[in-house]
């Protein structure tokens, strides 16, 4: 498969995804059952096993590290995020999901649950497998892509 190619799949297959599967939210400030868009954003660019820096965070989303760290702060309070070492430096904290974590994003996701759900029964569980597995990929090498493209348009604060 060329780049060409990966291209044109992409662009075909993702909007009818989105079409098919996505919902409206809109919620103007967190509390304890609630996110809003920004605190949504934050979360989906965590993980729950690979724990990411709030610095390598704040970079990767263009906000400046002390406003990531109040947004940071309220999540951990309302137990959305848990600070833990990171394994290559135990003095750097780095954020993971926790379970309500993760459930808060499916709730607040443009992906409604119940819709991919129902297209995603219709796959083997090795296509599932597949289709989860290249998502995480495409994901992981958007990251380092969208720090490069702010840095070049001049949006990206240190």
């Amino acid at each position: 498969m060329t780049l060409d190619d990966a291209i044109e799949a992409i662009q075909l297959c993702y909007p009818q995804v989105y079409y098919a599967c996505h919902t409206r939210h809109g919620r103007a400030r967190s509390d304890a059952s609630r996110l809003s868009q920004r605190d949504a954003q934050i979360l989906v660019h965590l993980d729950r096993r690979d724990p990411m820096t709030l610095t390598s965070l704040a970079r990767h989303m263009d906000l400046a590290a002390s406003t990531l760290s109040e947004a940071v702060g309220k999540l951990s309070g309302l137990g959305y995020v848990d600070r833990v070492a990171v394994a290559s430096d135990r003095r750097r904290a780095g954020l993971l999901l926790t379970a309500k974590g993760i459930a808060a994003v499916r709730a607040s996701s443009v992906l409604e649950s119940a819709r991919l759900r129902q297209v995603l029964r219709r796959l083997s569980v090795a296509e599932r497998v597949a289709v989860a597995d290249a998502l995480r990929t495409l994901a992981r090498a958007c990251r380092p892509a969208m720090t490069a493209k702010r840095r070049k348009e001049g949006r990206h604060r240190a």
